[in-house]
């Protein structure tokens, strides 16, 4: 079974090789506009970046988020750019100016640019690339802290194992274990937020609210969450009726999905 640690490595690599072509269809725009006859390099044109940035640099930032979320801030900075600017210059134009058809305006005096904003794309991007090499680094570094990772890898088995259980008809208790792999996860991610927990036992249902209340996902997660929280404890609490096969595999579906969707 491919672990967690090995799907990260493996995306990371992908995304970092598809960093590299978007740098050199750059070069291709950059070449054609000084009027060299540069030919396509592997597939790769002028129109590479354009076609290909955004789905590279949303996947981008989940790595980043998770992995190294000291630099998520100025990855965002780099490309989004602030709608409440007066006027745009060298110092605060993005990669979203450029991908939105924005560019440097002409000197009346000069007939040439304000900037160059081309060399500003290029740097911002370089940068974000340069960004996403330093996660790899820290990836394998020794100093790296691979506890989520492995706690990852501990929950895919124990969301398998409720699996089994729901199958096999152990309903109530296939139900538990989904539940207690779900509210360990809401604790991890209240720890990535630096969310404090103040109850000593904090349940489903109150470490959703912290979580929403903090903004860490939306008012639709917040209902989800909570009707899984709801099917936990009818496993757990509800004596009143059995748990159907039907809304245990909700459950354990449902916590499967979180598990890969909200960090």
């Amino acid at each position: 079974m491919i672990s967690n640690l090995d799907r990260y490595k493996k995306d990371l690599e992908r995304l970092i090789s598809t960093g590299h072509k978007l740098e050199k269809s750059l070069i291709i725009v950059h070449k054609k506009k000084q009027g060299d006859k540069t030919k396509d390099i592997e597939g790769i044109n002028e129109h590479t970046f354009s076609a290909d940035y955004q789905g590279w640099y949303t996947e981008s930032f989940q790595v980043i988020k998770q992995l190294l979320p000291d630099r998520l801030n100025e990855f965002e900075s780099l490309y989004r750019a602030d709608e409440k600017r007066k006027n745009v210059n060298v110092t605060n134009y993005k990669i979203q100016d450029w991908l939105r058809g924005s560019r440097a305006t002409d000197n009346e005096y000069t007939g040439k640019k304000h900037f160059d904003d081309f060399g500003v794309l290029f740097m911002n991007f370089q940068m974000q690339a340069s960004i996403l090499e330093a996660v790899k680094m820290r990836f394998e570094s020794t100093l790296f802290d691979i506890k989520q990772l492995l706690q990852a890898d501990l929950f895919d088995s124990e969301i398998s194992a409720a699996r089994e259980l729901v199958k096999n008809g152990f309903l109530r208790g296939g139900g538990a274990m989904a539940g207690v792999v779900l509210e360990q996860h809401l604790e991890q991610v209240c720890s990535n937020h630096s969310i404090s927990i103040t109850k000593k036992d904090p349940s489903i249902s109150s470490l959703n609210d912290l979580l929403k209340n903090d903004n860490v996902f939306d008012t639709p997660n917040w209902r989800f969450i909570q009707r899984l929280g709801d099917l936990r404890n009818l496993c757990d609490h509800n004596k009143e009726r059995e748990p159907t096969k039907e809304e245990l595999n909700e459950l354990v579906d449902g916590v499967e999905k979180i598990l890969k969707t909200i960090f």
